[in-house]
């Protein structure tokens, strides 16, 4: 079992960003409904801790408060680009540090987070904007397959 022990700290902040970062993306796709998306994030988070026990590793990733650095973005295409690089560079330190499963349940919470976040405030009487569909897209690519 991984566990937040075998990260450095620097390593431990990039996994942790990942779903949030992810979340703030697809908040981000469309203009309005960001208290709905940071509410439907939180109940993301909620139901994985419910699910607790199943992944150590995403145990301790959903005990953590969410976190992203607002200040490091000043735009929605800024944090789109260089988030789906801090997605990456989780998914690699994943890749590296966790087993197949792992990396599987992290992917999975973090694409359950973007759907809910996506759904969570009709854009133009759509439940899923085009613009949020095509952001969880990208997160999907920047997660890479799952099994790999």
């Amino acid at each position: 079992m991984t566990t937040k022990a075998d990260f450095t700290p620097e390593e431990w902040k990039v996994v942790l960003e990942g779903p949030s970062t992810a979340g703030m993306i697809v908040a981000t796709a469309a203009h309005g409904g960001t208290f709905r998306e940071s509410i439907a994030m939180s109940k993301a988070y909620a139901e994985a801790r419910a699910e607790h026990g199943e992944s150590e590793l995403l145990d301790e990733i959903v005990a953590a408060k969410p976190k992203v650095d607002h200040t490091l973005y000043h735009t929605p295409e800024e944090l789109r680009e260089h988030g789906l690089g801090h997605i990456r560079d989780a998914m690699a330190l994943l890749e590296s540090k966790a087993t197949t499963e792992e990396r599987d349940d992290y992917r999975r919470f973090v694409l359950n987070l973007a759907d809910k976040v996506a759904a969570a405030h009709r854009e133009h009487g759509q439940s899923v904007s085009p613009p949020e569909t095509e952001a969880v897209g990208e997160i999907t690519a920047a997660l890479g397959a799952a099994g790999s």
